[in-house]
C-alpha cells in the first residue's frame, strides 16, 4: 500500500502472502511514477534493498528507510522523517477494524479489494 498520510491510500494491491513484499513493493512505486517535486518516501525495513532504494531515486523520490543491522555498509537516513512512517502503520490498523477485512471472509479477490476500497473511503470520510 501506498499511503498519504494516515488516513488517505493512493494506491494498494494484493499480494500472495508467500511473496515478499519488496517485488510487489517495486511494482506499485512503478505504477505511480515521478513526483512533480522529490518527495519522501518513508519504507519499512522489508523495502530496504538496493533494488527498491535505487528504483525510488531512480523515480525522483528520497527513500527514508532504515538499513539492516546486518548491512556492511550502512548509509544515512533521516531519523525524524523516519518516525512519521506510523501513519501508515495507523491506516492498516483502521482497517483491521473491518471485521471482513482482518478475517478474509470474501473468497474472491476482486471482493476482498471491492470492500477494501470501500473501507478506505469511510475511513477518509471520517
Amino acid at each position: 500500500m501506498v499511503a498519504a498520510d494516515a488516513r488517505t491510500a493512493i494506491m494498494f494491491a494484493l499480494s500472495p502472502g508467500q511473496a515478499g513484499d519488496a517485488p510487489h513493493g517495486r511494482a506499485l512505486l512503478e505504477r505511480l511514477g515521478p513526483p512533480n517535486r522529490p518527495l519522501h518516501l518513508l519504507m519499512d525495513k522489508a523495502y530496504e534493498g538496493n533494488e527498491t532504494r535505487q528504483l525510488a531515486l531512480d523515480l525522483g523520490f528520497i527513500p527514508v528507510v532504515p538499513p539492516l543491522s546486518t548491512r556492511v555498509e550502512p548509509w544515512e537516513y533521516d531519523r525524524e522523517m523516519y518516525k512519521r512512517r506510523n501513519e501508515v502503520e495507523r491506516l492498516f490498523r483502521r482497517l483491521k477494524g473491518f471485521r471482513r477485512i482482518f478475517s478474509r471472509f470474501d473468497k474472491l479477490d476482486l471482493m476482498f479489494i471491492a470492500f477494501i476500497n470501500f473501507a478506505l473511503i469511510v475511513e477518509a470520510l471520517r
